[in-house]
């Protein structure tokens, strides 16, 4: 969990990074056709192997392709890292699609550890 004392330091994209990364969240990850990637090890993760810590959306001040989203995950196998993408219109597609898995996947097993 990250370690958020001061909400104002997480106004801007750049200051949110930087303290993603001074709470031990040091893996840059990209989503692949074959799953999130770790630029840092090459390794693949699966949806299933994927559980989204945290997330941040910016907003372009004048600019709509300036609106981000900041994912911060964690692995199965104790990797920790973030994960970026353009938030509305400018979105990828692929990511949004994983995301969207992952949160699926999520939701299933709240509903199977409510019952």
């Amino acid at each position: 969990m990250l370690n958020i004392k001061n909400p104002d330091d997480m106004k801007t994209l750049a200051a949110c990074l930087n303290k993603v990364v001074e709470d031990g969240y040091f893996e840059n990850f990209k989503v692949t056709e074959e799953g999130l990637q770790s630029l840092e090890t090459g390794k693949i993760y699966h949806p299933d192997q994927i559980h989204i810590v945290d997330f941040f959306r910016f907003e372009g001040a004048s600019d709509p392709s300036d609106s981000a989203i900041l994912y911060v995950i964690e692995t199965t196998d104790g990797a920790k890292g973030s994960l970026t993408d353009a938030y509305g219109m400018y979105a990828d597609p692929d990511i949004d699609k994983f995301i969207k898995e992952v949160e699926n996947i999520t939701k299933k097993e709240a509903t199977v550890v409510d019952h």
